[in-house]
């Protein structure tokens, strides 16, 4: 079974998710059927068939985040320090055209979310960054042709 590398904020997310899909979600739509069945012809019912398209999606949510759940390694990235870039490190690049300053934290792939700054271990730039140090340029391949940036910072939260 191949382990899922994830921060312990990131699978502390998934598991209150989890919580609050069998707590909450999954109670309140199956009362939602109940409720809609009393209105009679389930054929015609959009009541019915709604409820019944939110319990599919939310049992499939919820067998989907119990595997990870299973297979997250929990990795504590509070006592690591250093300048070489390892999972967890937060990361200022500068693309090598613009000088525009980014910066991302290197995370598991359940948790990444390029919109917070983060990015999977196992995406093109997670997997450039991992164990250069401030000052090297990496090259990542992207869609629209080949990208340089320069490691400026690395930090750890």
């Amino acid at each position: 079974m191949e382990r899922v590398p994830m921060t312990k904020e990131g699978l502390n997310a998934l598991e209150d998710e989890l919580r609050r899909l069998k707590s909450e979600e999954r109670p309140a739509v199956i009362q939602a059927i109940a409720s809609a069945r009393e209105h009679g012809d389930l054929s015609e019912n959009a009541e019915y068939h709604a409820a019944r398209e939110k319990q599919s999606f939310i049992e499939g949510r919820i067998a989907e985040l119990e595997d990870i759940v299973s297979r997250a390694e929990a990795i504590d990235t509070s006592e690591m320090s250093g300048e070489i870039i390892r999972f967890g490190a937060t990361v200022m690049v500068a693309d090598a055209d613009t000088d525009e300053e980014t910066s991302y934290r290197i995370v598991g792939a359940m948790e990444a979310s390029l919109e917070d700054g983060k990015i999977s271990v196992t995406s093109p730039l997670g997997k450039a960054l991992i164990g250069k140090t401030i000052g090297d340029v990496i090259e990542v391949a992207t869609p629209g042709g080949g990208k340089s940036y320069e490691i400026c910072k690395v930090s750890w939260l």
